[in-house]
Formats: structure tokens, C-alpha cells, sequence
């Protein structure tokens, strides 16, 4: 009768099996998704909640706590009545504003800063240093710059975000920071030169590139 044997593997073949090994745990480490990345996106009965969303309820909230106060601030320091005015609607809309801002990020287990950011506290001292017509310029084109650049932030968050919670709070606040924006350009005194420039769109199809579309549509 004959004997089965079975044949050990050599050396190579060895070092081959632990080369597919490696290979297949490198394969599975870079198909996979991250922790990191996967852990910013968490779920609320709304949908789900990513970065963005939460970004833009602290920039909502960070944009009231630096704007209530110098509203109240312009109505005591501005020459303009205009600038007055701009102040008080200020004053009045970031105050629902923050309420509905911080019920939002209560139910969907968002932290809130309670500080303005670096630069609306160099804002806030900038002004405090200045009183009548040169406050008022001062004041329209701080605000002026500060809502364009939140108004870019709620803007894309509406466009995109995934959460209802947060586009029924983005349409909102949308809304305030346009009416804002209006309002702090009808008082003339915004540089508009000093405001930053948009950015720069991605290029127009070519002249051939028209043409084929034309003939292929």
C-alpha cells in the first residue's frame, strides 16, 4: 500500500502566503473608511449630521454673540440714524436668532461656543475705540464683511446638508443675514471695494468645445 504524505511547504511558499496576508490587510486598511472621518457623522431622528452642520450652528451663534452687543453698542456710539437702525434690527433679529439657535443644537446634541471668535473681538475692540461718523464707517463695513462671509457658510449648508433640522434652520438664517447685508449697504456707507473678492469661477467651455456641443447635444 502506498503511503499519503502530505508535503510541508517550503520556505518561498511560506514567504509568499504572509506576502498575500500583508497585502490583503493593506487592501482592507485603505478600501475601508477611517474612524475619524466616519465618526464626525453622527444620526438624529432629522437624518444625518455631519461637520458642516455643526460648524454652522457655532458660526450662527458666534455671528450673535459679537453682533448683539455692538448693536447696542452702535445705538449709544453711531451719529447716523440709519446706523441706528441697522442696529436695532440687528439687536432684535439675533436675539430670536440665538434662541432658535440654541434649541436646534439642543436637540440634535450640538456643543454652542459662548465667546465670539479672535477676530469679532478685534472687531468689537476696533469700534470701541471710535465714536460718530467714524464709528459708522466702521460699523457698516465690519458688518458688511462679517455677513458676507457667514452668508457663504448657510448658504452651502443649504445646499447640501442632509439633516432637515438644519436646512429648515439654514433657510431661516439665510433670510437674516441677507436682510442684514441689504439693510448695511442702504446705509451708503460701505467700501465696497474692501469687501473680499468672490472666488475666482471654474473656466468657460472653449469655443470647439461649444461648437461640438452644439452638433452632439
Amino acid at each position: 500500500m502506498h503511503r499519503l504524505f502530505r508535503r510541508r511547504p517550503g520556505a518561498g511558499e511560506v514567504f509568499m502566503l504572509a506576502g498575500f496576508a500583508v497585502a490583503a490587510a493593506v487592501t482592507v486598511v485603505l478600501v475601508l473608511p477611517s474612524a475619524p472621518v466616519s465618526a464626525q457623522w453622527t444620526s438624529s431622528p432629522a437624518g444625518p449630521l455631519g461637520p458642516a452642520d455643526r460648524d454652522l450652528l457655532a458660526k450662527v451663534r458666534q455671528a450673535g454673540l459679537w453682533e448683539i452687543p455692538t448693536g447696542q453698542q452702535a445705538l449709544q456710539r453711531a451719529a447716523s440714524p440709519k446706523v441706528k437702525d441697522v442696529a436695532m434690527h440687528l439687536i432684535e433679529d439675533h436675539t430670536k436668532l440665538d434662541v432658535t439657535t440654541r434649541q436646534v443644537a439642543a436637540r440634535l446634541g450640538v456643543p454652542l461656543p459662548s465667546l465670539p471668535t479672535a477676530d469679532q473681538q478685534r472687531w468689537m475692540a476696533q469700534l470701541s475705540g471710535k465714536t460718530g461718523a467714524a464709528y459708522d464707517q466702521d460699523f457698516a463695513d465690519l458688518l458688511r464683511a462679517a455677513h458676507g462671509k457667514v452668508f457663504s457658510v448657510v448658504a452651502s449648508v443649504r445646499a447640501g446638508t442632509r439633516n432637515a433640522e438644519i436646512r429648515a434652520f439654514a433657510q431661516r438664517a439665510v433670510v437674516v443675514v441677507m436682510k442684514h447685508m441689504t439693510l448695511l449697504e442702504a446705509t451708503g456707507l460701505v467700501d465696497f471695494d474692501a469687501l473680499p473678492e468672490p472666488p475666482t469661477p471654474s473656466p468657460l467651455p472653449t469655443a470647439a468645445l461649444a461648437a461640438d456641443f452644439r452638433r452632439n447635444p
